[in-house]
């Protein structure tokens, strides 16, 4: 019976060892067939689009924020909101009782100043006029006299100057305009107190040249070195669609900033007063002739919310490889990375495949 029990355990043990080395069989099996669902396709260069399409913001030519030299009182506001003006019209005064006391002040003290100069002058002259006859008066009293003179006249000068400096300050109480535009904002009424502030502080008067338009469109990185500027672009205004203009690249800032793009600037026209600043366009800026980009599917880009990458198949083996995305069209991507021409590229890849996977 002891015997018996042996064997039923041996046996039950054999079986139970031909099912576990029959698992790997299995998903070996599996991972073949899993292989045979694989779509590849490959990396292919072509000459870059003619065109590509950018935002583009409308600002002002000019624009100025007007903030008071000197502190004072609103006295009077001649524009408002929407006004147009003409460079050197009056835009507002201001008034500082104090400073017409400076300026009497000053006066006072230069008439006196001048007074003195003349007194000293004379008695100059004298003292110059009786040394003609020897012995009369001695050298060193005509020499004080002479440097009292040029001290006095000197003080006078500087009396002149401050009297010149406190009417250029009072001029500061008149606000012109300093080109031709639009007020498009005012921040003070008639009674308010102004200071001399910083940039950031609240302006008196914002003034904008709307008569000729900056339109400001920013390259990305990768395309700085391939747009052309020397032939012209068209743009449409979202405002204004079916509208489409034509003008030439006016400046470029031959610099990248914080964001890696460059800012280029078209100059734009607007006589009629219909742009309006911050309107946005569709640009199409032309590209250099000639320039290739890579192009992979559409399908081969494995997007997550770290990165943009698409899996490459090298000895037989998945390896990833982060791309930035260019100009798309219906079924390809301009992409850029380390990539090359004709390399094998895995289509419909998923996040599920990782480094090194065999493929």
């Amino acid at each position: 019976m002891k015997y018996r029990s042996y064997l039923l355990l041996a046996v039950t043990g054999l079986f139970a060892a031909c099912s576990g080395n029959q698992k790997p069989v299995d998903l070996t099996g599996q991972s073949k067939k899993n292989t045979g669902k694989y779509e590849f396709g490959t990396v292919s260069e072509k000459a870059l689009s003619s065109s590509a399409n950018l935002p583009g913001q409308l600002v002002p030519f000019n624009e100025v924020n007007l903030f008071p030299k000197v502190n004072g009182f609103v006295k009077q506001l001649f524009v408002d909101r929407g006004s147009i003006v003409k460079k050197g019209q009056l835009l507002m005064t201001l008034e500082a009782p104090e400073m017409e006391s400076q300026l009497q002040a000053a006066n006072s003290r230069y008439i006196q100043s001048q007074e003195n100069a003349e007194a000293s002058k004379e008695k100059y002259e004298r003292l110059k006029e009786a040394a003609k006859e020897p012995g009369s008066v001695s050298p060193l009293d005509l020499d004080n006299a002479n440097s009292k003179m040029k001290a006095d006249l000197a003080m006078a000068q500087s009396e002149h100057s401050n009297v010149d400096a406190v009417r250029t300050m009072q001029g500061y109480l008149r606000i012109y305009a300093p080109f031709d535009g639009m007020i498009v904002q005012r921040n003070v009424s008639p009674g308010a107190l102004v200071a001399p502030g910083k940039e950031t502080d609240q302006p008196m008067l914002i003034i904008q040249d709307i008569n000729k338009m900056r339109l400001t469109v920013y390259i990305p990185e990768d395309y700085v070195d391939k747009v052309d500027l020397n032939q012209p672009v068209t743009f449409t205004f979202n405002a204004m669609p079916g509208q489409a203009h034509t003008a030439k690249i006016s400046r470029s800032a031959n610099a990248l900033g914080s964001m890696r793009q460059e800012a280029i600037e078209i100059d734009v026209a607007n006589k009629s007063g219909q742009l309006k600043p911050g309107m946005y366009a569709e640009v199409k800026i032309p590209m250099v002739s000639g320039a290739k980009s890579l192009l992979v599917p559409n399908s081969a880009i494995v997007r997550s919310t770290e990165k943009e990458y698409v899996v490459t198949v090298r000895n037989g083996k998945a390896n990833l490889v982060n791309i930035k995305e260019g100009l798309t069209s219906k079924d390809s991507t301009e992409v850029f990375g380390d990539l090359k021409p004709d390399d094998k590229i895995l289509l419909h890849a998923s996040d599920e495949i990782k480094q090194g996977d065999e493929i």
